[in-house]
């Protein structure tokens, strides 16, 4: 069970390329290192309490967390201005008052392919230049599968359903890794 810690917790925004999404970041980490636990929406969160009472609010889209931050993704018709306070005192209380973020921890699927050297150095690729900026951005990134020259990785939190992600992933990802490994890969696509 991952349990917030029962102390003063103090919560600061960032923005991110997503107008929909903004970050809450903790003085605290709430999530083991490397795992990240995305809601899209409430149904997927029943293991969540913080999730289910965020998703109470009528404009939220979608929960993500990682590290320590929270990403909130709003309703296109809300202004961020007249929400964010009200969730981050949300936030804030919840983790003070010592509550389970998660009802029980969740370990990541495994692919089931083989890890040849080349999907290895894909993962590396993935951990060492792009995943930080991901995550700076209030994402996450993970590989799931290689075949045919094609990378295909999955994208939560804030990178779900922002405007600029095909930008990110067809000019950035895609062309990092068709520099470093032309041999191997075509192309990057993203899961949904």
């Amino acid at each position: 069970m991952i349990q917030a810690a029962p102390k003063p917790i103090s919560i600061y925004l960032e923005s991110n390329p997503n107008p929909n999404s903004l970050k809450f970041v903790v003085n605290d980490m709430l999530v083991p290192e490397g795992m990240s636990f995305d809601f899209p929406n409430p149904e997927s969160a029943s293991h969540a309490p913080l999730a289910q009472e965020l998703f109470m609010y009528p404009f939220v889209e979608r929960v993500f967390y990682m590290s320590n931050f929270v990403t909130v993704t709003k309703k296109e018709d809300v202004e961020w201005i007249e929400v964010q306070s009200t969730l981050r005192e949300h936030i804030q209380k919840f983790l003070e008052s010592g509550k389970l973020i998660l009802d029980q921890p969740e370990t990541p699927a495994e692919s089931q392919e083989e890890e040849t050297e080349v999907t290895k150095q894909i993962k590396n690729i993935l951990d060492e230049y792009i995943r930080p900026a991901v995550e700076q951005d209030g994402g996450a990134i993970t590989y799931h599968s290689f075949k045919d020259g094609i990378v295909t990785v999955r994208l939560q939190g804030s990178c779900s359903g922002c405007p600029s992600s095909t930008v990110t992933l067809k000019a950035g990802i895609e062309n990092l890794f068709t520099r470093m490994m032309p041999e191997h890969v075509k192309g990057v696509e993203a899961l949904g």
